[in-house]
């Protein structure tokens, strides 16, 4: 063989070699790449619900997609790290209180599937029943936009006030048209609300705050709102430009199955009632 055979041939084999090592590397990337789209950050509220996504975890291993929770301790933080790409999904939330945040902050985030709902009820240590409340009677709400008008059509479904004509989902305390026992309403934060009930007369108290409360609902419950065609069915949120991302449905999917529905129940001990 000439010399400038063996040399060509050299030139090839490296070539062949350094082409391959770059393949290799890319091939690398692509496998980390893979493996970080399939590793989800789900914010979620602490508590009942740390349970249950433990349960959405092993379904979603189930379909190579790896979920790690981030958990915070009130309403305001989940959608805000949301929104900063701290998290990639978040799971605490209704509509009302998205489309307010939406409104008021600009956040990009769009549901893309539905989780439980948990109807609102109206708690009190001090007496049995709704028509038990003395005139004067002072309840507490949760005072976050959606949830306190959430709380008042509660108020209102049981004959205790009316509301302005119109007022809707958002109605706030000055909207309040009638109030025949002249009740005094005690806005609160939804996290303590629940907490208040031995100061209270009554409090309305979301579903998980009155389980991190200690209320019982077979005992403490004297109303809750209605279930079928509840406007306050929580769900799966993401960033409006990550809805159609490939994970988003394994997510979804992870969630909505019989297994979780099952945990639900038993988490929440039947206060929780699955969306889907």
């Amino acid at each position: 063989m000439s010399k400038l055979n063996t040399a060509s041939l050299g030139r090839r084999t490296s070539l062949g070699l350094l082409l391959t090592a770059v393949l290799a590397v890319g091939a690398l990337q692509a496998t980390l790449t893979a493996q970080a789209q399939t590793t989800v950050r789900v914010g979620i509220i602490g508590g009942e619900d740390e349970d249950l996504w433990k349960v959405v975890a092993a379904q979603a291993a189930k379909q190579g997609l790896t979920i790690k929770t981030v958990v915070f301790n009130d309403y305001t933080q989940p959608n805000e790290a949301l929104e900063r790409g701290d998290v990639d999904a978040n799971a605490f939330q209704h509509k009302p209180y998205l489309d307010n945040q939406i409104k008021t902050r600009g956040y990009q985030i769009t549901p893309v599937g539905y989780t439980a709902v948990w109807p609102i009820g109206l708690y009190s240590r001090k007496v049995n029943s709704v028509a038990n409340l003395p005139k004067g009677a002072v309840i507490g709400i949760p005072n976050d936009p959606s949830n306190e008008g959430r709380a008042l059509l509660l108020l209102q479904s049981e004959g205790l006030i009316k509301l302005r004509e119109g007022s809707g989902i958002l109605a706030t305390t000055a909207d309040i048209i009638a109030n025949p026992k002249d009740i005094k309403i005690k806005e609160l934060d939804a996290g303590i609300v629940g907490r208040s009930i031995d100061d209270l007369t009554a409090a309305v108290v979301n579903t998980d705050w009155a389980l991190k409360a200690g209320l019982k609902a077979d005992k403490e419950r004297i109303a809750q709102e209605k279930v079928a065609n509840n406007p306050y069915n929580n769900f799966i949120a993401v960033k409006t430009d990550k809805q159609n991302a490939p994970w988003v449905k394994g997510l979804v999917a992870a969630y909505q199955n019989d297994t979780v529905k099952e945990a639900l129940n038993k988490v929440y001990k039947g206060t929780g009632v699955a969306a889907w």
